[in-house]
């Protein structure tokens, strides 16, 4: 489907998120769901996406009674069109009445110490680095890979978690412990750096085209990535050749194998570790303010869930049937 100008819809769209500093990760998944919205109604015109409350409500109900997707699925799909009416097309779209999935309240998935150290041991080489910041440091995967050498300040125990959930900036705790196992794999970066900047590569990637206002920064060692891919890749939106991240399939992969190892039965994932950060802060008496800052949230209430982990039992109830001696 072409738009104005004769360019094609998601072309345009694509257009406008790296304007606005979207992530490439959020372009993918847009540009999913508006191929997905004009497929369903049989849209071939620019024309047939008027009257756009109607259609994208019919959509959002598909998805939800339909296709019975999770609340979140819904809401990224409402997410892509409402930034293609309004940001795209500037067209309005006012008073979506769709069916909603229903989210029902989860309680965190939650390891104890014990837990967290036998997976930690059966974890190596990146991976394990990994996984000790997300515990240690309550980071996000997504933050962890994309830290940078300049966001680690060894000497005051702090990370520095740059453009956040949100796109907000924040400074966490960093474990000790973890000083001189991360010195000596930046040392094998800094060799892969030097080895790159001889290969005529060794520059990474900016945000919010820092590169056009420090043509040299990219180059520095204080922006390449703590966690570097193995192979050099090309940038799907410059064009250039450059050594990555880390891609978070790679830690993924290792906490499944390393959790079926350890023999343990509950539902992990790398957040799991970010979620167990907190709880076992909590435990130790940590100020739960203290904890939302660390963890980044918006809101109190978003941490307030861990509070419900530390409680034994449904609601710190003991079970009547511990009082029979039966």
């Amino acid at each position: 489907m072409s738009s104005s100008g004769g360019k094609r819809l998601l072309d345009e769209v694509r257009e406008t998120m790296r304007r606005l500093h979207y992530s490439i990760h959020t372009e993918r998944a847009y540009c999913v769901w508006i191929r997905r919205y004009v497929l369903y109604h049989g849209m071939r015109s620019r024309e047939d996406l008027a009257s756009g409350a109607g259609k994208v409500e019919a959509f959002l109900t598909h998805l939800a009674v339909d296709k019975d997707v999770a609340p979140s699925t819904q809401n990224q799909a409402m997410n892509a069109l409402v930034f293609l009416y309004r940001k795209v097309l500037d067209l309005p779209l006012e008073g979506i009445d769709a069916a909603r999935a229903t989210k029902e309240p989860r309680v965190p998935v939650v390891l104890t110490r014990e837990e967290v150290s036998k997976v930690i041991a059966r974890l190596a080489d990146v991976p394990q680095l990994i996984v000790k910041l997300l515990y240690g440091s309550g980071l996000r995967i997504s933050e962890a890979i994309r830290l940078r050498i300049h966001d680690i300040d060894f000497d005051q125990n702090s990370v520095t978690v740059r453009s956040g959930k949100g796109g907000k900036d924040r400074i966490t705790t960093f474990p000790r412990t973890l000083t001189p196992l991360l010195r000596s794999h930046l040392s094998g970066v800094r060799v892969l750096y030097e080895q790159d900047l001889g290969a005529g590569w060794g520059e990474v990637y900016l945000p919010h085209a820092l590169d056009r206002k420090y043509p040299q920064a990219g180059r520095e060692w204080g922006w390449q990535y703590v966690f570097p891919a193995r192979d050099v890749s090309r940038d799907p939106r410059s064009g250039k050749t450059r050594r990555h991240h880390v891609d978070p399939s790679v830690v993924n992969k290792a906490i499944k194998v390393a959790v079926r190892r350890a023999e343990i039965v509950k539902r992990v994932s790398a957040h799991t570790f970010r979620h167990s950060f907190a709880t076992h802060l909590l435990q130790r008496g940590t100020d739960i303010r203290t904890i939302q800052a660390l963890l980044g949230h918006k809101d109190i209430s978003t941490t307030m869930i861990y509070t419900h982990v530390l409680q034994q039992g449904g609601h710190g109830v003991a079970s009547p049937l511990d009082d029979l001696d039966v």
